[in-house]
This record gives structure tokens, sequence and C-alpha cells, in this order.
């Protein structure tokens, strides 16, 4: 087969995804290997998968490669979440262009629309993680909204209701005006805004002058039913019992005392509006005030707003501002940066409301969650930073209002008889079986309902989305609907949660949460956070920016590996990435020097000088030096993905393979012009090559695999290919082999400084204390610096440049007579530079605390840096009384 110049992904991606798929390599059935399990992360079943997506993805992915690798069934499930809030605005945008009104539609048309839509754009995201190598499988595709997932979110709802866990009531919440529904506290993302302050003042009662306050809202003047002062403040000791009028429409309203109220914060006066701030709210159930709800659910005023009614409370702020200005009670604005709550699936600035929910208490159920990560059954990784957010939101935890106003969702199942009264139950018929126990005599067993089952109405309002996704874990194997079911016992609790930092309490917690109070087992042992994934600029990736750019367009320009690879080189585990494309140019660079390595391997197996065979047992430092090397980097891939350090890992790799295989090791190898390829070298090489490539798999699966097949006819897949048992790595070759690394740079710069051409010949004399090493070297050393002879010697050799390699002295001899002036001026300045940095050393351990106080190892390290500075020093004083 002929290779092309660079390595072309496109096809190659596509026929090794099929292949893999048509092998069944990644579905998995329980068996008698240890589980190795991952759920991904459910993204919006409407959504495509951003740069966030794209890196928890890429490192799911490395750990279940690495997993099915090493001995373990690995199983990692896909699906995606039904996502009420964002799902249900885009199927309402849709009917809008279509000229439908939601409200015109009855529930179960609407949801007929959401599951056409879903049907059509729910594939995309698939598309997406397929494309990206992502190893899942496709035979456990999950949905928020299957039915064996539906009725698992309805029998949990029930069963935390008859616990007494769930329960109904009117609070205040945060409401999406835009989505038209509550949200839950975690749901709203605070942002710092520019704003203004406004100065207004209100007629007191019965006497001459105002009262000032001062708000951000002036809106909901409208709806205030008291001004709240402090009981310290001399400033208004004069209105205990006092009255003033709401400017505009002139409602009588009293002055109070509370000491609630910072004297410091504008006027040290604060309107009350107990319908529209959490605050107000609880200051108006302490002082038993009056509740004026003047918004309507869209954001508009509301017929109790007595002005501007039908009106976006936006417009009405900037007219009421006009009209207090008029009336003669504004009386100035200042600009202020506060901060406003955002819905985080509308973007619409939530208001506080007064509503009537359904809430989960969580004390209850936080506290065993909590126990689980700080008693180490749940390890979080990084662990510094997480571990103190995750216990601060389990020790302040709120109850949690799950009750949305849509209809795209599991549908709450409470049931309503004409009065008002429910019962929870799962379907009607089991609701009215319920009233009808509780109606019934004793004696003849008559029931005494009022009403019929079909009067009975279901609440219409949908669980939060997070309600069912907290089952993720255990609902994918069936684990709430048919408990203790073969693949729940094999497959749970999961391995690894891979997932971001910013869902650490939505879904994180909630999952310990449901898996505790329902499998009775932690749902996984480890948390890998992920950072946030920043531009370049260091900002949010964000549409309205521009600056997310789409992952099918990048895997289309730089292929899948390069992607994977561009995200991983920069994403320390928790830390935020700042992305940039020059990493993808690096990781396809990447693919093209491995693409090369394959071609130079191609070229000495059709040498045509032919192929000699070994006789007897032929030396070879370089090969031994690369076994032991690929043995030291296996070592260090298995600490770092204990530690879950996969970048590092990777970029282990990277360096092992661009610099020591390609750049090294296949320089050294490489057959002498006119020679012939040394059959022990080219099978070395290529089972090198095939280690490395095993090693990089779990990371570039595409290119590996391809590579893999293209060096030799394979038995297997590299997909599946079982990594062998990690040797010791022997130290004293690897030693050898950064020995002669170090020559060889050594020489050639020597060359460089000299103008001593490359094609050169120069001769070696070297006084050292390791001749063998220098002997088992010298036929690299020959080719790869155009040595003509290697000599060992007790004494310094004159007329030849001077340099050192550790501890040993170089005298490199040029067939021409030598200009000693640049070799003179040079050696002075490497003097000048070792006498300046023995005089630092010997300050710090002339220094009496700093020997007693550091640790034995560091003051070791400064001793061992004094003697080999003396050591050099000696060596160039003599190297220049040579000259």
């Amino acid at each position: 087969m002929e290779l092309t110049k660079n390595f072309e992904p496109a096809a190659i991606e596509t026929r090794w995804t099929d292949h893999w798929k048509e092998k069944g390599y990644f579905n998995s059935t329980p068996d008698e290997r240890p589980a190795f399990t991952v759920v991904i992360p459910p993204p919006n079943v409407t959504g495509v998968l951003h740069m966030g997506h794209t890196l928890n993805e890429t490192v799911q992915d490395i750990l279940v490669r690495r997993a099915r690798m090493s001995g373990y069934n690995a199983c990692w499930v896909p699906g995606s979440d039904h996502a009420s809030i964002a799902t249900e605005a885009k199927v309402v945008q849709m009917l809008k262009e279509k000229g439908i009104d939601k409200n015109a539609l009855t529930r179960e048309e609407f949801l007929k629309y959401a599951f056409e839509w879903k049907e059509k754009y729910g594939g995309i995201i698939y598309n997406q993680i397929e494309r990206l190598g992502c190893s899942v499988d496709w035979n456990r595709v999950n949905f928020t909204m299957d039915d064996h997932y539906y009725k698992a979110v309805i029998k949990v709802f029930i069963d935390l209701y008859n616990k007494g866990l769930i329960y109904r009531g009117a609070r205040m919440i945060n409401w999406d005006p835009a989505a038209k529904t509550a949200l839950s506290d975690e749901e709203v993302e605070y942002r710092e805004v520019q704003s203004k302050l406004y100065y207004v003042q209100y007629k007191l009662d019965g006497q001459d002058g105002f009262i000032t306050i001062a708000t951000t809202r002036p809106e909901t003047i409208l709806g205030d039913t008291a001004i709240c002062v402090n009981p310290n403040d001399e400033r208004y000791q004069h209105l205990k019992g006092a009255y003033a009028f709401v400017p505009l429409i002139n409602r009588r309203i009293p002055i109070i005392f509370d000491e609630y109220v910072d004297m410091e914060f504008g006027t040290g006066a604060l309107k009350i509006t107990p319908a529209h701030d959490i605050n107000d709210y609880n200051l108006g159930l302490k002082h038993n005030l009056e509740v004026i709800d003047t918004l309507n659910e869209d954001g508009t005023l509301s017929a109790a707003a007595q002005l501007y009614v039908g009106e976006d409370r936006f417009d009405v702020r900037k007219k009421i501002v006009i009209d207090l200005e008029k009336a003669g009670n504004l009386v100035k604005t200042e600009d202020i940066i506060n901060k406003n709550g955002f819905s985080q699936r509308s973007n619409a600035v939530v208001e506080p409301r007064i509503s009537t929910q359904w809430f989960v208490k969580m004390k209850p159920l936080a506290e065993p969650a909590l126990k689980a990560v700080v008693d180490g059954d749940i390890k979080i990784h990084p662990g510094d930073r997480f571990l103190a957010t995750y216990k601060y939101w389990l020790e302040n935890v709120k109850d949690w209002c799950i009750s949305r106003q849509l209809w795209w969702g599991q549908q709450i199942p409470a049931w309503y008889a004409p009065d008002g009264t429910f019962v929870v139950a799962e379907n009607k018929e089991e609701a009215f079986s319920q009233w009808s126990k509780v109606n019934r005599e004793p004696a003849n067993g008559i029931d005494h309902l009022p009403f019929t089952i079909d009067d009975l109405k279901q609440d219409n309002d949908v669980l939060d989305t997070w309600f069912s996704s907290w089952l993720w874990p255990s609902e994918v194997f069936h684990g709430i609907t048919n408990p203790g079911n073969a693949d729940i016992n094999y497959y749970y609790p999961t391995s690894v949660l891979v997932t971001g930092q910013d869902i650490i309490f939505f879904w994180v917690a909630r999952m310990v949460m449901a898996g505790l109070e329902y499998e009775k087992e932690i749902p996984f042992k480890d948390v890998y956070f992920t950072g946030m994934v920043r531009d370049k600029l260091g900002r949010k990736m964000s549409k309205s920016l521009g600056n997310s750019p789409d992952l099918l367009n990048l895997i289309d320009m730089y292929g899948a590996d390069a992607v994977r690879f561009g995200i991983m080189i920069a994403a320390p585990a928790g830390n935020d990435l700042l992305f940039d494309e020059s990493s993808l140019e690096q990781g396809r660079n990447f693919n093209n020097k491995m693409w090369n390595a394959l071609k130079l391997i191609r070229m000495w197996q059709t040498n045509p000088n032919g192929i000699s065979e070994a006789t007897g047992i032929e030396p070879d430092a370089a090969s031994a030096w690369m076994q032991h090397r690929i043995a030291q980097a296996k070592a260090e891939m298995e600490s770092l993905f204990k530690e879950f350090r996969l970048s590092e890992g990777l970029k282990t790799l990277y360096s092992l393979i661009w610099d020591d295989f390609c750049s090294w090791y296949l320089e050294w190898q490489k057959p002498a012009f006119g020679a012939p390829t040394s059959q022990a070298k080219l099978l070395a090489t290529i089972g090198f090559f095939e280690e490395l490539l095993q090693l990089l798999h779990p990371y570039m699966p595409f290119i590996t695999e391809e590579i893999y097949h293209l060096l030799r006819e394979q038995k297997d897949d590299l997909s599946v290919k079982q990594y062998a048992a990690a040797e010791p790595a022997d130290d004293a070759i690897l030693a050898q082999g950064d020995l002669l690394k170090q020559t060889i740079t050594t020489i050639r710069d020597a060359r460089v400084k000299n103008n001593i051409k490359p094609k050169e010949a120069v001769t070696l004399f070297v006084q050292t204390a390791q001749p063998q090493i220098y002997n088992n070297l010298a036929s690299i050393l020959q080719r790869q610096a155009n040595v003509d002879a290697i000599s060992i010697t007790e004494e310094a050799v004159d007329k030849c440049i001077n340099v050192m390699v550790g501890k040993d002295k170089l005298f490199i001899q040029p067939a021409t007579e030598l200009d000693t002036s640049i070799q003179k001026e040079q050696l002075e300045k490497d003097l000048q530079y070792l006498q300046g940095f023995l005089v630092s050393v010997e300050k710090k351990l002339g220094n009496e605390r700093f020997v007693q106080n550091a640790k034995p190892e560091v003051v070791d390290i400064e001793r061992r840096k004094k003697a080999d500075a003396e050591e050099k020093i000696k060596a160039i004083e003599e190297s220049l009384k040579s000259l």
C-alpha cells in the first residue's frame, strides 16, 4: 500500500469506527472479568457538543479504553437528558414559526411535537460522540424520558412522598418569566451588572415632609406594603407609629422598625415589597404585612399594580422613573454595580415569587452523602479544591423546589379531587382506590365519595430535569424499576464519574444521595472534575461571543485524534484551560510525525540493499535503551492514571514518541548509506513502535490503530489488545542513553560554535571513569556526530576543543587547524558563570540557619551542587591552560 505524504484522517476514522462497531468491541455484558463502568453525563437531547463536552467525553474515553486494554470489562453507557426547560423553549419556538400557539394545543398534542423534535435533532449529539471516537456501548443508550426511566422517576417521587421527604407548599421561589416556570436555587446564576440606584421620597401621613428610600427596582414600588428602618437609627426615631403614601397610587403604608435594615445602605430606609423579594417576604411574615403581587407569570405587570397593567417590567422601570420625576418623588439616581440572578436555562432575569410548589426535604438525604465523601468512600480529583465546595453545598443545603410549570417532562403523580384535596399515586386508578379506602364505611364497605374517577385531575406540573438525572447511575441499568437485576448487580457502583465542576451540587451530590437511598451504596468510587474550557483570551465560550467552535468542523479540519490531543494537552484536572486551535495544529503535526516514522520503517523494509539476518548476539545499545525507556514510561503512566493526571500522561507519551523514539532512536538505528537493514534492529523497532502505539491508543485511537496494522500483519486489533505486565527499567541503561544524547548534542554544539562543517569528520578523545560505556556507544557516536575515531585518554589532549559531559571531558580534534580564540572566549564565559554560581551555593551553605532548618536532602543537594561546580571549574581551568 502506497502511503500518503501526510496522515489523512477522514476515511481512516470512518473505516475504523465501522470496524469496531461491526466487531462489537465496545458492547458489554456481565462476565467473570472485573467491571469498569462509566455513565456519560447526559447532554441535552437537542443540544450539540461544545468544547466543554469535548473535553469531558475525551477524558472518559481515555479512561474507558485504557481499562478495556487492562483486563476490565469496560462498559460506557451513552444517553441524553430531556432538558425540560431548554427543550420546551425550542419546541415552543418551532411551533411559533409554524403559526401554532402552545396554549391552543392539548398536552398530548404538544408532547407529540416534542417527541418529533427529539427524534429529528436528538441524533446530532450521538453522531458527534461517535465522530470523536468515543467507545460507548450503543446497545445501552438511555434517554431520561424512556418508558422505564419515566416509571423510575415516578416511583421515586411516590416513595419519597410516602417517606415524608416530599411536600407541597407555598414558598417564595425563583421564577423564570421567559420559561414561565419555577427554578431551584441552583439554577440561578448571579452576575454583576451595571445598574442604577433610585432615591424616591414617600410623603408622610399627617405630618409635613417625606421619607426617602433607595431602590434598584422602582417598578416594584406599586407592590410596597411598608417602609422599614433600623430601631437604632436616630434619624427616624420620630416616625414610630407613622405612615407614608406609596408614590403615584397613594396607598397608605406603615413605617416599621427592624434590625434587619442596614443603616449605612442608601438612606437607611427600606421599601418592603413582600411579593417580590425574599428578605421582604420574611419581614412581611414577621410583621404581618399585606402581600401584593404586581407581576404576572410572564414578567408583565398585573392588575394589582393599578398602573402600567400588561406592560413588561423593564419597560415599566423606564416609564415609572419619568413619572416619579414628574410627580416630584424622584430625588436623585446613582450608577452602581450590583448582582442580578439570571436563569441558567433561558438567561432571563429571575423574579422572586410566592408560589405553591413541590419540594424535597434535603437535610436527611444530604447527611449520608456528605459522610460518603468526607470519609473517603468517594474520592474527588482534584480533591484539594472541590472537596471544600462539595462540603459547603451539603452543609448549607436548602429544600429543593422540584416542580416546573411545563409539559415536557415527567408529570407529577398527584391527583386532585374537585375540592382541591389530593393524593399521590402512580395512576388515576390507584389514586381513586386510595380515596375509596379512606372514605369507605368499615361495616358495610360502602363508598362515600362525592365524585367519580373521571373527576380526578392530575397535577399539571412536571418534575425538575435534575430529579430524573439524579437516578442516572442506577436507572441506566434499570436499578429502580427492576431492583437486583444482573446488570445493576454487576456494573453498580460505577468506577468513575467525569463531569464539570459547575454541577457539583446540581448533579454529583444529588446522585450520591439517590444512590445511597435506593441502592444503599455510593454510585461511583471516583469523581474527576474537568476544568472550564475558555478561549485564548480567558473568556467563557458562548454563542453570543462567537468564540465556541463547531466540533464537527474541527474534526473535518484536523481529524478527531488531533482534536482529542489538542483539548487534552492543556487540560490539567480541575483547572480551566485556554483553548487555542494551535494546540490542534500541534496534534496534527504529531500525527504526521508518527506517519513519517511509519514511512521511514517502510523504507527500511524495502531497502534496495536488502535485509541482513542477525548472526550471533548483535550488541545494540540503542535497542536496549529504547526498551528500558518504554518500561520507564509505562511505570510513569501507571502512576499518573492512578492520580487522574491524564494531561501529564499525554505529555509523557508525546515526548517519548516525538523526542526519544522519532528524533533519537530511529536516527540511531537508521541503516548507513549503502548498507543493508539489520533484521534484528528492524524487528526491535517495529516492536517498540507497537508498544508506543498501544500506550497512546486511549488518547488517539484512530491513527494508532491504523499505523499498528500498517507496520505488519496483526492477529488482533489495538483497541482490544491487552497491555503486557510492566517490566522494571534498568537505571544504568537509561543513564547510558542519556549520556549518548548529551554527548551527541555537545559535539554538535561545539561544531557550530567553532565553525566546523557538518561533513568534516573529527577525532574524539574521552577522559572518563567509565570507558566501557563509550566503547558500547562508539558506533552510534561515530555516525551521529561524524566522528572518525574515538579514543579513551587519561590526560588532556592539545589542540582540541575541550567540552564536558557530566564529569567526563571530551577533546574534539578537527581535521583542520583550530582557532582557539573562539573556544577560549567560551570557556572564560563558562568559568565566570560557574564561579558566580559557586559563590551563591557557598553563601547558602555558610548560612547556619539554612543548614539547621532545611531538610537533610535539600542540604545534600546544595552540597552536591558545590562539588559539581568545583569539579567543572577545575576542568575548565585545565582546558584553558592547555590552550
